[in-house]
């Protein structure tokens, strides 16, 4: 008894999120349009009891539930709360749009919750079934989220490459898992990379196994397409464009943490014996994904789409700090992809900001003239792209630094050499966001109107990408701590 009462209380933020997500769910059923803010403010309040519960439930203290398959440690604890503040802001930037657009309905906070679960089940999974039980929640949520809008041919169309790419993706992943199973005999990550390492001292060829390096290979794969990495990145810039921004915001930034957490207890805790392998893996699609993410880029005019490039370019410096194989490292990537999802929700917060009813601002020449129409929207937008294109004293840069420097610590000079290069080829279609902005002629003059919290929460997000900035040691000390103390 004693045991179950453990691992009910370790997971009590999954299970406070999954009973309100249903409440809501059946709640939507009696609740006509008008009072449908009811549901939005359960939401808002379910995230934030969520959040108190991972911070005060045994906070940064490793406990192990379920026999073993869900974890709760200093690196879940901060990737969750990152994860769920994460979700309270993409609300409140979302509210408007969806209102606006007659999707505000209990489906879209049921699965955003659903989804949010997901995400909170993939960082603590410490079992190859619980990892893949939360991906899967989180992707049936999102590709449901997608057509939402189902008079959109374009959304439909995006919800469906998203939904037959993911599930080839997710099969993949299964297959190098049924593999890994194969040659150790375990589903518990623990216990995998406890039997490799036993194998390794009494045979070092264990790790040429050409079972085990398969089954590696399609992992590595999974993961490629979770996060958008070349050469798997080929849903990224149609689902981007084809989704509602409020859910392309979504899809682009939170389930990274998710994605980070599942790379780190695959490959870190669990297949670290074969960092030889992995590394030259991560490298070669880093490489590719800084280099095609920036160069193509340049030749988008819509915005959304110009963003999914830029994402997956931002995936590549991401993969630079796993692939570095360190502690420095893996610090370093935990803190550019919080920088990630600030820059991300900023952006796509600014694009439901210009949006109204019947117009998307979603093209580089809806931004024309934006500081002639609002100084303080464009001077954000600044900040952002600033950040996004790694111009100091932004997040952005100093998150770029980290990596690079973590990956020129292992001797990958030429790599960073490379990555700079692309990072200032890059630059530039950042900076012609800036120039549409502040020196030409506006071509749409209508004002810009959205709620005040929406406008002060995306003031407060920009405003962070500048402050953190010029003082990141905080962030970037949490990050390292939690991370040294959950591989300890």
């Amino acid at each position: 008894m004693d045991t179950i009462h453990t691992d009910l209380f370790i997971s009590l933020p999954e299970i406070v999120m999954l009973s309100m997500a249903m409440v809501i769910l059946i709640l939507d059923l009696f609740l006509n349009k008008n009072n449908r803010m009811i549901i939005y403010g359960l939401a808002q309040a379910t995230l934030l009891a969520a959040a108190y519960l991972v911070l005060s439930l045994n906070a940064f203290a490793i406990d192990v539930a379920y026999s073993g398959m869900f974890i709760s440690d200093p690196m879940s604890d901060v990737l969750k709360l990152a994860t769920l503040i994460g979700a309270a802001i993409m609300l409140v930037y979302t509210r408007h749009y969806m209102v606006t657009r007659n999707l505000f309905s209990g489906e879209y906070y049921a699965l955003l919750l659903f989804a949010t679960v997901g995400m909170m089940v993939m960082i603590s999974g410490y079992n190859l079934i619980t990892i893949y039980v939360g991906l899967e929640l989180l992707s049936l949520c999102v590709y449901a989220m997608v057509a939402l809008d189902r008079d959109n041919a374009k959304a439909t169309e995006a919800a469906m490459k998203y939904f037959v790419l993911g599930a080839l993706a997710s099969g993949m992943l299964l297959y190098g898992m049924s593999m890994i199973y194969g040659v150790t005999g375990s589903l518990d990550i623990a216990t995998i990379a406890t039997r490799l390492h036993g194998a390794y001292e009494h045979n070092p060829d264990i790790i040429h196994n050409p079972v085990l390096a398969l089954g590696l290979v399609f992992i590595v794969s999974g993961l490629a397409f979770k996060f958008g990495a070349v050469p798997f990145h080929m849903w990224v810039p149609d689902v981007y464009q084809g989704s509602p921004t409020s859910i392309t915001m979504l899809i682009g930034s939170i389930p990274k943490f998710a994605g980070f957490a599942m790379a780190l207890r695959l490959l870190v805790f669990g297949l670290y014996i074969l960092i030889g392998d992995w590394q030259d893996m991560l490298l070669i699609m880093a490489i590719f994904s800084i280099a095609i993410g920036n160069i193509t880029a340049i030749a988008q005019t819509n915005l959304k789409r110009m963003l999914a490039y830029s994402t997956i370019s931002h995936i590549g410096f991401l993969l630079l700090g796993i692939m570095s194989g360190t502690l420095n490292g893996f610090a370093s990537s935990m803190f550019y992809i919080c920088a990630y999802v600030l820059m991300t929700l900023a952006g796509f917060g600014m694009i439901l900001l210009l949006s109204r009813r019947g117009h998307e601002a979603e093209e580089l020449d809806d931004l024309k003239g934006l500081n002639k129409r609002s100084p303080w929207t464009a001077f954000l937008m600044l900040i952002t792209m600033f950040s996004m294109a790694g111009v100091p004293p932004t997040i952005g840069f100093y998150a770029k630094f980290t990596v690079l420097q973590a990956a020129l610590h292992e001797g990958f000079v030429w790599v960073v050499v490379f990555a700079v290069l692309m990072a200032a080829i890059g630059a530039f279609y950042y900076l012609r966001v800036i120039k549409l902005m502040y020196f030409d002629e506006p071509t749409d003059t209508a004002a810009i109107t959205a709620p005040l919290d929406m406008k002060m929460i995306l003031s407060l997000n920009a405003l962070a990408l500048l402050v953190i900035g010029l003082m990141p040691q905080g962030l970037l000390e949490l990050c390292g701590v939690a991370i040294m103390s959950s591989l300890q």
